[in-house]
């Protein structure tokens, strides 16, 4: 026995000396061989799992810890429990883990502040950490204060919310950072991008103060940064600087899959529906393993989105409505999935079927029904049926009294022709604003226009109202009164000839003003021209008193030098030659025997021998070519046999001669050479 103790006693010393050392692999060995020595011994059970957690084995420790459970207690070992959990991703049971704990250390708050942090309990994990914060005094209070700025962070990016100004002072550039993205999520964005050079200053020069940083290391650490700076120029509109940052940081292949997911995401976002190929090389970055434990629930599901969109674009039309139906069953009161299906639907012309789900989607969700109902609307107008869209629109409640959807109904009604509907969205957005905002510009404005679209379409009678409230409301618009007294004209003389008496007198109305100096001035551009002569006020008595005008003469036109009156025009000068009965038809001369002329490789003589016209016209005991009987029979051929020239076809070429290209037809001639 002596002996088993000193040699587990040396164990401890070894066990000891490995753990301030950080060799744990080492340690572990140790411990086993204690266990193996004194089983169950309770301080080297909390050992393993202590050096299984330094080496990562977090599935082994969970398992050590259920083993030796009795051993161990409920309360000895919570934080490795709860740590192993949380880095398994098990956040949920990390949770409960937490909470069955009466009494929780620092250290246990800290790892609970960050399990909230994860479930995106925000506001808890704020009071966790400004707790912390507030009754704790170590090194790591800095560490702590990023946490706590990465939570307000969070808060302004995701639930739109305005925290207090906590104080935290930006000496590192992960609190400067951290202050960039709260800045992004109230919308400051040229703010945020000065923090977030300024984080990326602060970033260079604390680690090249590390020697063992290489410029690989801190291109790799500031991706984060730059990655976040592509992000506020890509809202800004700035896409082309944008897109080249998001590649730098792509070629870098950094370590975070989170960070390399919302990169390919943002890439995608801006080719759209261009540049497809590359989309679909960088969407495969969006699916890396793990992505899901690094990024919020609201960046998860835009990424899912943008693959659906994407499928439709690269006409994948199952790839589309899977991840579609897959979306809306994971969201089903969101309305952006249904859009992606009904978009799908549209590029395949199914136009009524998109109508259909999109009403089905509007009846069972109507607290998201507004922008479905506008989709609905827009459908309609691309079908011609305005009058549908007119009675979706006015069943939204939101935006039923809204200025630009009243303008937007009364312009479509117009285009129907339906003034009364017109002049019924009037009086209702009216009696809205009456009710609610009574006398405010908006209210006035509107009076105002459903005035003017009675009276311009003839609806006097019923303007009288709101023409005598706008009248009312300012007694000096002498347009409005003037108005008013038209409108009663032909319903109430008698109330017309009494507000007439509120009109200024002609005295009051006139101004001293200089016409001749006016129409002068630069500005003028009306010039008064003279008034135009009346025919027959400067003519002569004699002509004045005549019915017909006196005609001009016309100029006798010029005649030929050899012009002969006494001889008779030819009756034929205006018909073609070919119809004229003088016309002979063309005369060929003889082709002049050249050297050189011709078909290749034949000569004069032998062109003639080849002629397979002359030859086929002239009898079998013709005399040879070029003796004076065939002169004389082919020089005057009779009419029985004669061809016209514009049908004649040339001689056939002789072996081995080049084809020609086809010389231009003369003008008047069907096949003529």
């Amino acid at each position: 026995m002596a002996s088993g103790g000193g040699s587990v006693a040396s164990l401890w010393t070894e066990v000891n000396r490995c753990g301030q050392n950080g060799d744990f692999t080492r340690a572990l060995k140790a411990v086993n061989r204690i266990l193996h020595e004194v089983k169950d011994e309770v301080t080297a059970v909390h050992c393993k799992i202590v050096c299984l957690v330094q080496n990562g084995s977090f599935k082994e420790a969970l398992n050590v810890m259920n083993m030796y459970s009795k051993v161990l207690g409920s309360d000895l070992v919570v934080f490795e429990k709860a740590y192993c959990e949380y880095r398994l991703n098990r956040v949920e049971s990390a949770l409960k883990t937490i909470e069955s704990v009466s009494e929780q250390t620092d250290k246990l708050k800290e790892l609970y502040g960050q399990v909230l942090y994860r479930m995106e309990r925000y506001e808890e994990c704020k009071a966790v950490y400004t707790d912390l914060i507030r009754n704790s005094q170590d090194e790591y209070e800095e560490e702590r204060k990023t946490n706590l700025s990465a939570v307000v962070a969070a808060m302004s990016t995701w639930e739109k919310a305005s925290p207090d100004d906590l104080g935290l002072s930006e000496t590192t550039y992960e609190l400067s950072y951290n202050a960039a993205c709260t800045l992004i999520g109230q919308g400051k964005l040229t703010e945020a991008l000065n923090k977030l050079q300024e984080a990326e200053e602060l970033c260079r020069v604390s680690l090249s103060e590390d020697s063992d940083m290489t410029e690989e290391d801190i291109e790799s650490e500031l991706a984060v940064i730059h990655s976040q700076m592509a992000y506020v120029m890509q809202l800004q509109g700035r896409t082309d600087e944008a897109l080249q940052l998001y590649n730098q940081v792509i070629k870098l292949k950094p370590s975070d899959v989170g960070l390399l997911a919302v990169t390919a995401n943002n890439i995608i976002t801006i080719n759209k529906d261009q540049n497809v190929f590359d989309s679909k090389k960088k969407v495969k970055l969006t699916n890396a393993e793990g992505v899901e434990f690094k990024l919020a629930k609201k960046q998860l599901q835009a990424i899912e989105f943008n693959k659906a969109l994407l499928a439709m674009y690269t006409n994948q039309a199952d790839q589309c409505r899977k991840l579609a139906s897959g979306l809306q069953a994971q969201n089903p009161g969101h309305p952006r999935p249904v859009l992606i299906q009904v978009a799908q639907l549209c590029r395949e012309k199914q136009h009524a079927k998109a109508i259909e789900l999109l009403q089905h989607f509007s009846d069972k969700h109507p607290d998201s029904a507004s922008g479905i109902k506008l989709t609905m609307a827009q459908l309609y107008l691309t079908q011609g049926h305005v009058t549908k869209a007119c009675d979706i629109l006015r069943s939204i409640e939101d935006f039923k009294h809204k200025q630009g959807m009243i303008s937007a109904l009364v312009t479509m009604y117009s285009h129907e022709e339906d003034i009364d509907s017109a002049i019924d969205v009037f009086s209702q957005a009216i009696q809205y604003y009456q009710s609610e905002q009574p006398g405010s510009p908006a209210h006035l404005a509107l009076v105002r226009e459903a005035a003017d679209f009675k009276l311009k379409y003839g609806r006097k009678k019923e303007a009288i109202s709101d023409l005598e409230q706008l009248w009312k409301q300012n007694t000096n618009d002498i347009h409005t009164l003037a108005q008013l007294i038209s409108a009663y004209s032909l319903v109430d003389q008698d109330k017309a000839k009494s507000l007439s008496k509120h009109l200024p007198s002609p005295e009051s109305m006139s101004f001293n003003v200089d016409v001749d100096e006016l129409e002068n001035s630069h500005g003028a551009n009306y010039i008064r021209k003279k008034a135009a002569k009346v025919p027959g006020d400067n003519l002569p008595k004699d002509l004045a008193q005549g019915d017909e005008k006196k005609k001009k003469k016309k100029k006798k036109g010029k005649m030929p030098k050899n012009f002969d009156p006494t001889s008779k025009p030819d009756p034929e000068r205006w018909l073609p030659m070919r119809e004229r009965t003088c016309y002979r038809g063309r005369k060929k001369g003889k082709k002049k025997e050249q050297v050189g002329k011709g078909t290749q490789g034949a000569t004069a003589g032998a062109t003639s021998d080849l002629d397979a016209s002359k030859t086929a016209s002239s009898p079998p005991n013709s005399p040879r070519p070029g003796s004076a009987q065939a002169t004389a029979s082919t020089s005057a051929p009779t009419a029985s046999n004669m061809v016209p020239p514009r049908q004649q076809k040339p001689a056939t070429a002789g072996p081995g001669a080049r084809k020609k290209a086809p010389q231009k037809k003369k003008k008047g001639g069907k096949g003529g050479w």
